[in-house]
């Protein structure tokens, strides 16, 4: 009986026992604090120690509480349970990073220790983090990291070895840009903001709005002309701006300077009406004119064709450059558009004003060849003031295929006006004018039927041009030509040659002299 009694209690005490298997985390009550250990009891046939240093408040444990230990094995040499705080700590800490955190997340911690090629982080676990993701800017220092409570992104988490990567450069990327879209979504155009110039460039500044950058472009910093941003600016300067435009999709932000301050060109109009004379500066020569600073912020445009009454002006660089002082008088202005046109020559006084009695028709003059073109001569008369002498007017006799034929720049010719119009800026004129009209007595010494001699001047595809006075010419046609079968105009004729012939045609209206040698005898030809 008393042995019955013995082995049912014992068998109540081994069903009391709770079932442990090794790896296992499981929870036990403090039973007793030495220097060295702290003994656990977990419900098993005996109890389990743990060294003191697993135990990071162990000032603060006292008996009676309760504790979560991994089970590393049932009995060692002593018979006692193996537990251990550590282990049982980092299990929990990786089932709550499995079951709560995926690669991508957040996750608070602090890094605890450094080691090769970066820092040991605890976040409910250790994790590693690389040397190169502790900051934007490369590798930090990473001393100063330790201990530090900070924010990480969770870039791999590896089941199979356990183990975690974290960067905490990504978290402030990740910051940075969500700062960055709030104050992007918050800048409204023509709002004032205060900024600090963080870069500059040939083309602007770019300024720091306190997580996003704005381009603050050259020709808004200053309503006047600057060759450079630094010649206002300067990094790390703090300054009030206004916000042109936004563009969210693209994460752009225009901004302006010189915007807060009134436009000079607001009361333009009134300030420098038409006929104004003024001071200004060159400040640039382009092919069509110079841009001539009037006041910072306002310039006008001398138009090359402005510059000179009487000089052919190619490019503005032959009578200006740039920095140079000039007067000018306003000849147009535009406020609304920023457009101010300038003259210079208009300071000199127009000689078209007194042309029309100076130049009047019937007048002889003498003048200078300024100009050859194909149609005729430019002749200056004086400074500002030229003519045309066209090919027509040159002589009454002579076809003139080219000025350059009997006239040379630079060489004064004697000229009558024919035409003037002050209001249009032109004069005609013509030499043969100034001597009697010779086809009248042409017409009695050539008439219909005449013989004439004279030498060949031009041998072309259609006939000859044979002179046969001084300065008249008569056209022999090709079908007016004595030519054998299989002979070539230019072998059977050649300019110099001397040649007789008989007029068949006389127009005096149009100064044309028609010749054949078809009827003149083969003896009399040379």
């Amino acid at each position: 009986m008393a042995e019955e009694t013995a082995d049912q209690l014992s068998d109540l005490y081994a069903q009391s026992l709770r079932s442990v298997i090794e790896g296992q985390v499981v929870q036990g009550r403090v039973i007793e604090i030495t220097p060295q250990e702290v003994v656990v009891d977990i419900g098993f046939k005996s109890e389990g120690s743990i060294h003191r240093s697993e135990f990071a408040g162990v000032a603060d444990l006292k008996v009676g509480d309760t504790v979560d230990v991994l089970v590393e094995s049932i009995e060692d040499e002593q018979g006692m349970v193996i537990l251990s705080k550590n282990k049982a700590d980092r299990q929990k800490g990786w089932e709550r990073i499995i079951n709560h955190f995926k690669e991508g997340d957040i996750i608070e911690g602090r890094p605890t220790r450094k080691v090769k090629g970066g820092l040991m982080v605890d976040i409910g676990i250790e994790a590693f983090m690389p040397a190169s993701l502790a900051s934007f800017k490369g590798y930090a220092n990473l001393d100063h990291m330790v201990s530090q409570p900070l924010k990480f992104i969770i870039l791999k988490i590896s089941r199979a070895r356990k183990n975690i990567v974290v960067s905490h450069r990504d978290y402030l990327v990740k910051e940075r840009e969500g700062l960055r879209s709030k104050l992007l979504e918050s800048l409204t155009v023509s709002e004032r903001r205060t900024g600090t110039v963080k870069n500059l460039t040939d083309f602007g500044a770019f300024i720091d709005l306190g997580g996003i950058d704005g381009l603050l472009h050259i020709g808004d910093i200053s309503w006047g002309r600057i060759g450079h941003p630094s010649d206002v600016l300067k990094v790390g300067q703090q300054l009030d701006i206004i916000v042109l435009s936004v563009d969210r999709q693209a994460g752009k932000v225009s901004l302006g300077l010189k915007q807060l301050l009134p436009s000079p060109w607001e009361h333009a109009d009134t300030k420098y009406p038409v006929g104004t004379r003024l001071k200004g500066k060159v400040v640039n020569l382009v092919p069509y004119g110079a841009f001539v600073e009037v006041e910072p912020g306002v310039e006008g445009l001398v138009h090359v064709s402005e510059l000179s009454w009487s000089k052919r002006v190619a490019h503005p660089s032959e009578l200006l450059q740039v920095g140079q002082e000039i007067e000018a008088q306003v000849l147009a202005v535009d406020a609304k558009n920023q457009r101010l046109s300038l003259g210079v020559r208009q300071l000199a006084g127009d000689p078209w004003q007194q042309a029309g009695q100076k130049y009047a028709v019937g007048t002889k003059h003498v003048g200078r060849i300024r100009q050859l073109t194909d149609f005729g001569a430019f002749v200056e008369l004086e400074d500002g003031l030229e003519g045309l002498l066209h090919n027509a007017d040159i002589s009454w006799t002579r076809k003139i295929n080219h000025p350059s034929e009997v006239l040379k720049k630079g060489r004064m010719v004697d000229v009558t006006v024919l035409s003037c119009d002050p209001d249009s800026h032109r004069i005609t004129m013509g030499m043969k004018q100034l001597m009697p009209d010779p086809w009248p007595q042409l017409v009695q010494q050539f008439s219909l039927g005449s013989r004439v001699e004279g030498l060949i001047t031009k041998v072309a595809g259609f006939g000859l041009f044979v002179e046969i006075a001084p300065d008249v010419e008569g056209l022999m046609h090709l079908s007016e030509l004595e030519l054998g079968a299989n002979e070539k105009l230019d072998e059977r004729y050649k300019v110099g040659q001397k040649v007789s012939a008989q007029v068949i045609k006389l127009d005096e209206l149009e100064r044309k002299i028609g010749l054949s040698n078809k009827n003149v005898p083969q003896s009399d030809q040379s």
